[in-house]
């Protein structure tokens, strides 16, 4: 049965652990499902594992809806949660609230993620009044990466860490039922995790956080242009899928595939249909 977002912020008092991961289309979303994860996430990073975009940035509200609504149908039971993408909700409530409300309305996602701190407030006590579940998302955060110096840790000075804990607290206040925690340090994010009662939801963010989220296809080692270094490959997938295509290639030019097993059999050899 779908968990309901009070279930998942429940987690936390409960002392479970919360596992996330992110789903683009049926298929994945039917195996990770099926494997017992506890949230899907259709993250705007499809933009660059699945799009070929160079970041987040170009990904538009139909390409995220296209793709949420994939995972709903591989996944009816499992926990959604689709990533506002850049645009999305930065232009005010009313857009926010419009965009919010057609993950839930189109795709049946349970919940959306945004990105931002104490500015985002306003905006996520606005989706929350129009019935929307709101994850929020400090630290790095990858649509507004080079505002940020880069694809790097936040957090490490004292007044970095002070602003990242007012922001996890205020984004809490507004009413986000969970927060994701990505590039902080490890000390820092526990220091968060303490101070919250909604759960944290940590990517590169060290051990403490009350659940982990990663990119599924990192972790099986199927996006070759890079690795994150807080990572962990489960499986190196791309190589056995090259060897497993090139196998194909092979047999299909040297005339080993299909093989009889292969073929379907019928009533006579069809030669009269030569001579007729």
């Amino acid at each position: 049965m779908r968990k309901t977002v009070t279930e998942i912020r429940s987690m936390k008092a409960d002392g479970k652990r919360i596992t996330v991961l992110t789903a683009y289309d049926a298929s994945m979303a039917r195996l990770l499902g099926n494997c017992g994860v506890d949230v899907l996430l259709v993250g705007d990073s499809l933009g660059m594992v699945m799009l070929g975009y160079d970041s987040t940035v170009p990904v538009t509200m139909d390409e995220m809806l296209h793709h949420a609504k994939a995972v709903r149908r591989g996944a009816p039971d499992s926990f959604i949660v689709g990533d506002m993408p850049f645009g999305s909700y930065h232009t005010g409530t009313r857009d926010a609230v419009i965009n919010g409300q057609r993950f839930l309305k189109e795709a049946g996602c349970d919940a959306v993620k945004l990105e931002g701190g104490l500015a985002m407030c306003e905006i996520v006590r606005a989706l929350i009044a129009a019935g929307v579940p709101v994850m929020a998302h400090i630290g790095l955060t990858p649509q507004t990466a080079s505002q940020l110096g880069g694809y790097k840790v936040q957090g490490k000075g004292i007044e970095e860490a002070r602003r990242l804990l007012a922001e996890a607290r205020g984004l809490e206040e507004a009413g986000a039922f969970g927060i994701v925690l990505e590039c902080v340090p490890s000390k820092l994010a526990r220091v968060i995790t303490t101070s919250l009662a909604m759960p944290t939801i940590g990517i590169g963010a060290g051990a403490d956080c009350d659940g982990q989220v990663l990119v599924t296809h990192d972790m099986l080692g199927m996006f070759e242009k890079f690795t994150p270094r807080f990572v962990k490959k489960y499986a190196d997938l791309a190589p056995m899928m090259k060897t497993a295509v090139q196998q194909y290639v092979s047999e299909v030019q040297g005339g080993f595939y299909p093989g009889p097993e292969h073929g379907f059999a019928g009533e006579s050899d069809y030669l009269e249909l030569v001579s007729d």
